[in-house]
């Protein structure tokens, strides 16, 4: 067997290093999945041509499998009506005998005071064409009823699972990103400790300009930012971050300041 490579490895820890959205309580009536956050070396496949959400899942099951009180019942379970897909669970679990319906997210989310009117619904999606309430909402009322429909119930009895018995929990990781150059506000709902880095547009960029910057990929916008990437001057960045800005596609960047010290944050074409 080929070892597995150093990205995906990077991209595994910084997965595991993302914290979760909420803790303990619920958040609006949805109920966090916890598990403790171990550092093991990854060790499967992944096809490099998934999309970052089913990258993901499958960053999460291997995550599962290496715990002792945990047994995946099933995985990616298509529910369908004819040959209408109505929609997918995410995963089936037992652990401590307690039968789990999880779903699994992963976001990044910007903080806009201007966009509603409480802490949930400020966070936003880097190109504003998404929020945090809506995928809530979408939770909460298309994704976890789907374990109660009819066609549902059929599926899971035809494996041996009966869905009366399972209790429904989202493991919602994410990286928030505050305003540039504004007092970052403490949060009274979601977890502070998901606060990653800022978010700045490019009539600010002027004062990053002392900074070395990297664009990655999107799957490695889980890597934590470390040293070992080809740095770029705030001239070659800015010409880069035109290019994006023309589409327009807000990308996530690294700099790192002077002093040393390395930071993730939002490059956004809108103005705030």
């Amino acid at each position: 067997m080929q070892p597995i490579s150093k990205n995906i490895q990077n991209r595994y820890k910084g997965f595991l290093e993302t914290p979760s959205l909420w803790l303990k309580t619920s958040l609006l009536g949805l109920q966090p999945f916890i598990i403790p956050k171990k550092f093991t070396k990854i060790s499967i496949k992944i096809d490099e041509n998934q999309r970052l959400g089913k990258y993901i899942e499958r960053f999460v099951s291997f995550q599962l499998r290496q715990e002792k009180g945990i047994e995946i019942l099933a995985e990616n379970i298509q529910i369908q009506r004819e040959k209408l897909t109505l929609g997918e669970l995410d995963g089936i679990l037992l652990r401590n005998n307690e039968l789990i319906h999880i779903e699994i997210v992963y976001k990044f989310y910007l903080y806009d005071e201007r966009v509603g009117q409480d802490e949930i619904a400020h966070f936003i999606g880097p190109n504003r064409k998404d929020s945090l309430i809506e995928k809530l909402n979408k939770l909460s009322e298309k994704q976890l009823p789907l374990l109660h429909s009819d066609e549902t119930k059929n599926h899971l009895k035809s494996i041996g699972i009966l869905s009366k018995n399972i209790s429904q929990q989202v493991y919602f990781k994410a990286q928030l990103f505050m305003p540039f150059s504004e007092k970052t506000p403490k949060l009274n709902i979601i977890n502070n400790d998901c606060i990653a880095g800022f978010y700045i547009n490019i009539m600010k960029l002027k004062f990053l300009d002392n900074g070395k910057f990297f664009i990655p990929t999107k799957k490695d916008w889980l890597v934590m930012p470390h040293q070992l990437v080809s740095w770029m001057s705030f001239e070659d960045f800015s010409m880069r971050a035109y290019e994006f800005l023309k589409l327009p596609y807000a990308p996530l960047c690294w700099i790192k300041f002077k002093n040393g010290e390395m930071k993730k944050f939002f490059l956004v074409w809108w103005s705030f």
